[in-house]
């Protein structure tokens, strides 16, 4: 990735997130918990998501409307 802002312990944590989500479907009854990837996942967006609003706020530019209109237009294409 040439992107500046890539973090490669971002993505390994995503990664074994993912994995953890995956080998609790392929085996439930196992000692692998599923969750444990999903809160894994959710803790990690949410650091990312701090990460783009915190440096709005600090400079009193935050806007719910500007901030969740970005995020339609990334999901929406």
């Amino acid at each position: 990735m040439t992107d500046r802002n890539f973090r490669k312990d971002i993505e390994g944590l995503r990664g074994l997130a993912v994995i953890l989500v995956i080998i609790f479907h392929f085996f439930p009854g196992t000692y692998f918990q599923g969750f444990i990837g999903v809160d894994v996942f959710f803790v990690i967006s949410g650091f990312l998501i701090t990460g783009i609003i915190w440096p709005n706020v600090q400079n009193n530019k935050f806007s719910f409307l500007d901030f969740y209109s970005k995020r339609i237009k990334r999901l929406f294409p």
